[in-house]
């Protein structure tokens, strides 16, 4: 399996383009995917540096509704005229941070006619399978770290059913995708528990200099309890990827814009 990070909030390289968001090219199983796309169509160009051609790519996915995550799809769908856009179904809510800034997704990707919604589970071929974590009980309680969603008139805590996730088993290995574990990372390794994680941990909001470090060094210990490579980014944070990853060692990576690996 090959995966490359086309677009991340750091960047490895100043040719390419760094930005809120996340999107990564996966090779594995003999399939070519795109997994989010940032929260602009500059993931193309990148990607071209990068020696990716996205025309190529056969199944594009996004991870939940918000535009740091789907913003370039829509320039991705230009170039590649066969690839469908697999969504969760919940993906076209409004969404908002915590200062209340619509964060959601380009009305234009709903009527895209390669979208394909998902509800709560789809097969995308062998050892491909997209699913969510909806409708059971999780547990962990969710923190919504102050974002939002509209219902029924008013602004209520986002409960992120809009989420959805990527699993792939390619030669004995389950290697886990996720865009931001907005449900939490927590939650995710009890219910999946894979190999390898790779994606965000929604951890940003919690300050390793104060009083988010408890909590941090809880969730670190937690996650070494699984005998699981982490590869993280994004809504992490930075400070906070930095501290996990003097408490986990070798067990997690944090990976930027132009990082390029095999497993």
């Amino acid at each position: 399996m090959k995966v490359k990070v086309l677009i991340e909030n750091t960047s490895v390289s100043p040719a390419l383009v760094a930005e809120h968001g996340l999107g990564l090219y996966i090779e594995a199983n003999g399939r070519r995917l795109l997994f989010d796309s940032g929260q602009s169509g500059v993931i193309v160009d990148n990607a071209a540096a990068m020696g990716v051609d996205l025309s190529s790519v056969d199944t594009a996915i996004l991870s939940h509704g918000h535009y740091d995550h789907g913003g370039g799809m829509l320039r991705f769908l230009s170039i590649n005229s066969t690839a469908p856009l697999y969504i969760n179904r919940h993906a076209f809510g409004e969404y908002y941070n915590a200062s209340e800034k619509y964060i959601g997704l380009d009305p234009a990707l709903a009527t895209n006619d390669r979208a394909v919604t998902v509800d709560r589970r789809a097969d995308l071929g062998p050892w491909l399978e997209l699913f969510d974590l909806n409708g059971g009980k999780l547990k962990y309680p969710i923190n919504p770290f102050g974002l939002t969603k509209k219902a029924h008139g008013s602004l209520v805590p986002d409960d992120f059913i809009h989420e959805q996730y990527l699993l792939i088993e390619e030669k004995g290995r389950r290697v886990f995708f996720s865009g931001c574990s907005h449900k939490g990372i927590l939650n995710i390794m009890d219910a999946v528990r894979p190999d390898v994680f790779i994606g965000g941990f929604h951890l940003s909001k919690l300050d390793p200099e104060c009083e988010g470090r408890e909590e941090l060094e809880r969730i670190a210990a937690e996650l070494l309890f699984y005998p699981c490579n982490y590869y993280t980014c994004h809504c992490t944070g930075d400070a906070q990827g930095a501290f996990l990853e003097s408490l986990m060692g070798g067990r997690l990576r944090r990976i930027s814009t132009g990082n390029e690996f095999e497993m």
